[in-house]
């Protein structure tokens, strides 16, 4: 479990890709302290799993899945990341509960100067969308964030000068591929309304077919 505030923004030491696994290391400045084999930690939002340390660089493997659903697979050495350790006891909540299951990719469609801030349009798929509400939270490239403003095809964000210069896509370019996860609370609203909601079209069925029966 993360909480979307990124601690900081590494950078890609070595990528190997292999048919059925992609190894991929990162550097950075604070993620790898405390770390121990077999730990997850964020990667652009991706919850991946230690496998090897050599001091300040850490080594994952991510399988085909994961590269489909992620930007994960067009990362190259010397990209930067977003980086995030699990949550510890102790440690501020100060985004949302993040799972780092990331549901889909999206894309920056534009940005615009806001004072000081920048405001970023992002498409998203359709199937996702409807988990995305004005006010309400988004995870991007692991970063919690607050959605503006929605449309048929995608959200808006407003990010503020801290955010922009912790993050990945602090400037980011038309097009930029990002990683989102919807808020999991959404879905769960989503699997108990659904249920409740197909309970009652059984019984109101059942009253129809039972008042049509009386009528014969």
């Amino acid at each position: 479990m993360f909480t979307g505030i990124v601690e900081e923004v590494g950078a890609v030491a070595a990528v190997e890709h292999r048919e059925a696994l992609t190894t991929l290391v990162t550097e950075s400045r604070v993620a790898h302290e405390g770390a121990l084999l077999g730990d997850s930690i964020a990667v652009n939002g991706v919850c991946l799993t230690v496998v090897a340390i050599d001091g300040p660089r850490l080594t994952f493997e991510a399988v085909p899945e994961t590269l489909r659903k992620t930007n994960l697979g067009l990362l190259a050495a010397g990209a930067p990341v977003n980086l995030e350790r699990a949550v510890s006891a102790g440690r501020p909540m100060g985004g949302h509960y993040v799972q780092g299951h990331v549901d889909g990719r999206g894309a920056v469609r534009s940005r615009r100067d806001d004072g000081d801030a920048l405001e970023v349009w992002f498409d998203a798929p359709a199937e996702l969308m409807r988990y995305v509400v004005p006010k309400g939270f988004i995870t991007v490239d692991g970063a919690s964030l607050t959605v503006v403003e929605t449309d048929g095809s995608g959200f808006s964000v407003t990010l503020v000068p801290h955010t922009r210069g912790n993050v990945v896509f602090g400037d980011p370019k038309i097009g930029y591929v990002i990683n989102l996860e919807v808020d999991v609370m959404a879905k769960y609203v989503e699997r108990a309304v659904d249920a409740r909601v197909a309970a009652l079209e059984a019984r109101v069925a059942d009253l129809e077919a039972t008042a049509q029966t009386s009528r014969r």
